[in-house]
């Protein structure tokens, strides 16, 4: 049985938690985990690949949309396997280095998911309010810098945490409360004056997770104004539509999450854990489904890549329509 050292370690070896109480039933918890996990994985990959192929979707709002996906894989890639060691085998440790390489990942692509969804409402803003300037303004060009902005602020704003962190000494119990590694689990167990820590950790997640909802209803305020009196701009808002569900789906349980996590110090370990792992699985899961439904295009485009001997126009009947209205040809 692993014991926690108690002296100070150069290298320390951290215990991942399971789900506090249900220790017993982790094989079976894995289950349904996995079965969400698959699925949820093998569709993002495919909206990617229908993206990529399909031309009439090379468009911004599906620019982005891809940036999503992948941000959410990244997300999904950098915790799950840590998630399902646990569930199925109880396999717990994780070193250092490890544990700092997957705290790293999971906040930069934490809002990294934020900023995306910042710039897709940044699209939409440009479409409604000024869209005879729509095509110049977001170019290919102008969509990789907004891309590279959001990858640098997102990557870049958590390296200084990782280099605070590098220099603390951990000498307490090496008992991390989460499945996976987390920035503030790690500050909790060092053994020295994490004030600038601490303070600088909130800061990141003040600047993404209450900054970014913020300045997104200023652009939903803003395209309602257009909106009631433009009406004739109500199609583009119903063009993307999927965006405000993903907006909800990710920032909810994101912002939840966090506040739990920093700011309630009598919520019990139960709902930490619950709450990580759902924003976790909820955007990979939910937001395949959301857009690939809500939105026809990408509907159609999904149908003609995966059966592409098929015809899925606006016209196309399907074979179970009647043809009461059909006339003989000939």
């Amino acid at each position: 049985m692993w014991l926690p050292n108690s002296s100070s370690s150069s290298s320390p070896t951290f215990l991942l938690a399971g789900i506090p109480g249900l220790e017993a039933a982790h094989v079976w918890l894995s289950i349904p985990f996995t079965c969400i996990h698959i699925p949820s994985f093998m569709g993002n990959c495919t909206i990617l690949f229908v993206i990529r192929t399909d031309l009439s979707l090379h468009k911004p709002m599906y620019q982005f949309f891809s940036m999503l996906v992948i941000t959410s894989l990244g997300l999904s890639l950098s915790t799950m396997p840590a998630v399902m060691g646990v569930f199925w085998v109880s396999y717990r440790e994780i070193s250092l280095g490890a544990c700092f390489a997957q705290l790293y990942f999971v906040h930069s692509f934490s809002f990294m998911e934020s900023s995306v969804l910042l710039a897709m409402a940044f699209d939409l803003y440009v479409a409604i309010s000024y869209p005879l300037r729509y095509s110049s303004i977001l170019t290919g060009a102008g969509i990789a810098k907004i891309g590279l902005a959001a990858l640098c602020r997102s990557f870049l704003g958590v390296l200084p945490s990782l280099f605070l962190l590098r220099r603390l000494p951990f000498c307490q119990c090496h008992v991390l409360s989460h499945t996976y590694c987390l920035h503030k689990d790690l500050v909790e167990l060092a053994c020295a004056d994490v004030t600038f820590n601490s303070r600088y950790g909130l800061a990141v997640v003040i600047l993404v997770v209450v900054l970014d909802p913020l300045l997104i209803v200023f652009s939903y305020i803003m395209i309602c104004k257009t909106t009631a009196s433009q009406k004739e701009h109500l199609k583009a808002l119903n063009n993307r539509l999927p965006h405000i569900p993903m907006v909800l789906i990710l920032s909810i349980p994101m912002a939840g999450w966090s506040m739990v996590h920093h700011f309630s110090k009598r919520a019990s370990p139960f709902a930490h854990v619950l709450l990580a792992n759902i924003y976790l699985l909820a955007p990979a899961v939910l937001n395949p489904i959301i857009y690939s439904t809500k939105n026809k295009q990408n509907h159609r485009g999904f149908l003609q890549v995966l059966m592409p001997r098929r015809s899925f126009s606006p016209w196309h009947h399907s074979p179970w329509s009647t043809c009461a209205d059909c006339s003989p040809v000939g």
